[in-house]
């Protein structure tokens, strides 16, 4: 390659990622999922629109699994295992018995209303009956969701793409007459625990690595922590095991570690799922051929409608029964089954290994992704809204950084206030943090100073909080929990959360403060010193 060429690569990827950016602007404004908006992009840069030739099925299946394992990574990091734990049991049934369900009911409406063959009606049915991670993260983050809800979508999500993707890989190869359904599950349940027992291993791995390695940049921390979620989706690969499961356990397990640089980890682990979903949506938006779409509209319809109002429901329903879902949840959750860029993925398999009538089928994929991502993503708010799910109004999460002080054993946590966190308004000796947790430094406005008692903080306010490893994350939740739903938090359960009330435990005595808790009517008569800058 040239350096002309090389320039030229470089300016037209450059704005291929800023015309896509522009174009999620403009497409979260307009209350639609980014994910169309970079396709979009892919189908303007395509043959369809300025003539960009991109055909290679191959290259966007490696690309795409690539793209999906980046994602997977970065949705381990970016979720804490206290608040997936509860879901994993019911969301390890939906990404397994809840896909089997799926695929066999949307196979029998391939097959009976479409004409399609067996294997091709199963091979669609796989493709399309796996929630995708990038749709769910990016769509339902931002819809306020009960937090168990949340982390069931997020958990499924996370956990489905390996039982999918391994049927899809047995029905391109493998006719119906050769396949062997204990052979399939024999090899399915290796996949995904080999798969799980490696992102679990190299997750554990790393961390003992990582806490012992000092390296000459915090710079470096986040590369290697991610690094590591990358490497246990390629080491599972490479012993045929499932990579999409150990990538996010993985992650998971990276995450919830207590690594130093936590927060620059989970930033940089945000900015590359955002470059993922770009380069994956955009790549296989260039892929399609929109002269073929027409055909496959009437038949994406049919197969999403069938998927949608009857497999999605009745594999809920039949799966969630012995773990006591609410109904108007499992109705969301019937809903909010989002299907976005690993059908797509998924799809190109068969066309690689050139399955009679593989073509027809992404093509089906590809029109049943847009036309149902546009009418289920802006509709689960008000769905949410309508089921009476959105929770009591609470302020939002904590921004916190985390660094290790090796040498007095020590941690170091700087809390950001960030507007409606309910930290504002708080005085120091309101947070009760546990014991011998000290807050020595408050900075605000660019000034800092030693806080009292009776120092109110304060939106923008940079908290510094210094603790032992052993009250750490004690200290943590007892801060996100203020943050959350004020002073009186510990009335609302342990993180502030209202469902919460019945399941939370006992108050350790290791809450007991080192500064005595004032009643909230006393903070009508405080005053601040006056030489210090934190005056109410």
């Amino acid at each position: 390659m040239t350096l002309p060429s090389l320039y030229l690569l470089l300016a037209a990827g450059t704005l291929v990622a800023l015309v896509s950016v522009g174009a999620a602007k403009i497409a979260a404004k307009a209350g639609m999922p980014v994910l169309l908006a970079y396709l979009g992009v892919g189908l303007l840069l395509g043959e369809g629109g300025l003539g960009l030739p991109f055909d290679d099925a191959a290259l966007a299946q490696a690309l795409g699994l690539a793209a999906l394992a980046v994602i997977l990574v970065e949705g381990g990091l970016t979720t804490r295992i206290s608040d997936v734990r509860r879901a994993l049991r019911p969301a390890g049934a939906l990404a397994t018995l809840g896909v089997f369900i799926s695929v066999a009911v949307t196979a029998t409406a391939a097959h009976y209303l479409l004409g399609l063959h067996w294997q091709l009606a199963l091979l669609l049915g796989a493709i399309v009956s796996s929630t995708d991670a990038a749709a769910v993260f990016s769509v339902l983050r931002a819809v306020p969701l009960p937090r168990r809800l949340s982390n069931l979508l997020e958990a499924e999500s996370g956990l489905n793409d390996a039982p999918t993707f391994i049927l899809v890989l047995a029905f391109s190869a493998t006719s119906l007459t050769t396949l062997s359904p204990g052979g399939m599950l024999a090899q399915m349940s290796y996949q995904l625990v080999v798969g799980a027992l490696a992102g679990v291993g190299v997750g554990v791995a790393a961390v003992w690595l990582l806490r012992r390695l000092t390296l000459p940049t915090s710079g470096l921390y986040p590369i290697a922590t991610f690094a590591c979620g990358v490497l246990a989706f390629a080491g599972a690969g490479l012993v045929q095991a499932s990579g999409f499961i150990a990538a996010y356990l993985a992650g998971l397990v990276l995450g919830n570690a207590g690594l130093p640089h936590r927060r620059a980890t989970e930033s940089l682990a945000e900015g590359l799922g955002w470059i993922a979903q770009i380069g994956l949506f955009v790549m296989l938006g260039l892929l399609v051929s929109p002269a073929d779409l027409p055909a496959a509209i009437v038949p994406a319809l049919v197969v999403g409608a069938a998927l949608l109002l009857v497999a999605r429901p009745v594999s809920v329903l039949l799966t969630l029964l012995p773990f006591r879902i609410p109904l108007r949840e499992q109705v969301f959750l019937s809903w909010a089954g989002l299907r976005g860029a690993v059908p797509i993925v998924l799809a190109t398999v068969p066309v690689v290994a050139g399955t009679p009538g593989s073509l027809v089928v992404f093509n089906i994929v590809f029109v049943l992704v847009v036309v149902f991502t546009a009418i289920q993503a802006p509709s689960l708010p008000w769905l949410a809204r309508t089921l009476g799910l959105v929770p009591h109004r609470v302020g939002p999460d904590l921004q916190v950084e985390i660094a290790p002080l090796d040498n007095i054993d020590a941690d170091l946590i700087n809390v950001t206030i960030t507007e409606g966190s309910k930290l504002h308004g708080t005085y120091l000796d309101e947070l009760r943090l546990p014991y011998p947790t000290v807050a020595p430094l408050v900075l605000r406005d660019g000034v800092a100073f030693v806080p009292a008692a009776d120092t109110r903080l304060r939106t923008g306010d940079d908290l510094l909080v210094l603790t032992t490893p052993a009250v750490r994350e004690a200290t943590e939740r007892r801060l996100r929990a203020v943050s959350r739903a004020g002073r009186l938090a510990h009335w609302h359960g342990e993180y502030g959360d209202p469902e919460r009330v019945a399941e939370s435990p006992r108050r350790s005595p290791a809450w007991k403060s080192n500064a005595s808790p004032c009643p909230a009517s006393a903070s009508r008569t405080r005053s601040s010193p006056a030489t210090a800058p934190d005056s109410a």
